[in-house]
């Protein structure tokens, strides 16, 4: 239960960082207002990812592991994200769900990857 707040704070950063970025990259205004609106339906997904993560595998749930935390809240929060972009009225267009399903796999997936790489290091 120690690891799951980090970890979980950790996702919630890094869906934020993504979609500032994508804000940035296209000079959107509007700056707090508009970062929650954009966010807000990938903070969705990845409250969706984690719930299910969890409810799945329960008995050996590790909030710090690739598989199968990281590619099922990555999944989940893209997924998810998208639809509740599409009910709030935002643009799905084909180019930023392969943007979106990149980044938030590097970011989602891949800070867990660099963990699991640095904890196998340290304890050789």
């Amino acid at each position: 239960m120690k690891k799951l707040l980090p970890a979980l704070a950790v996702d919630v950063v890094l869906v934020i960082v993504f979609c500032a970025i994508g804000r940035r990259s296209h000079d959107e205004a509007n700056a707090l207002a508009g970062l929650a609106s954009t966010a807000w339906p990938f903070l969705g997904g990845l409250a969706a990812g984690w719930l299910a993560t969890y409810a799945l595998y329960r008995k050996k749930f590790d909030a710090l592991s690739v598989v199968p935390t990281g590619v099922l809240v990555w999944l989940t929060t893209l997924v998810v994200g998208m639809l509740l972009r599409v009910v709030g009225g935002q643009g799905t267009a084909f180019s930023f769900i392969l943007v979106a399903a990149t980044v938030l796999a590097v970011f989602l997936i891949g800070w867990r990857a660099v963990y699991a790489a640095v904890r196998a290091r340290t304890t050789r």
